[in-house]
């Protein structure tokens, strides 16, 4: 069973930074692909990036440019850069993986984007 963990997350103004992180118990992060996404209130969650095992990133288009996933597999830990934030890319943020079929996902982290 993988447990995943959330950190990061924050209050920062528009434009601004922030870095997620996303650990993992164990090991499954270096075999498994890592999806982030995000859920504001009375919407659905979407995705916002995705990074293989083998270190493909996708991403979203409302964040492409601005978002960078990565991963450190020794860590076990996914990461995602957030800069030039805007006041709508405030939602809880989640990471998720896979394992045997079974979706694992993290308790969240909120980012707030105001100034």
């Amino acid at each position: 069973q993988a447990q995943l963990v959330e950190s990061g997350g924050g209050l920062v103004q528009p434009g601004g930074s922030l870095r997620l992180s996303c650990a993992a118990s164990g090991s499954i992060f270096s075999i498994n692909a890592v999806g982030w996404y995000r859920q504001s209130p009375g919407k659905q969650r979407e995705p916002v990036a995705a990074i293989t095992s083998g270190g493909i990133a996708d991403y979203a288009s409302s964040v492409k440019g601005r978002f960078t996933i990565s991963r450190d597999n020794a860590k076990n830990t996914v990461y995602l850069q957030m800069n030039s934030l805007k006041p709508e890319d405030t939602a809880v943020y989640y990471c998720k993986t896979r394992v045997s079929s079974v979706d694992y996902w993290g308790q969240g982290t909120q980012v707030t984007v105001s100034s």
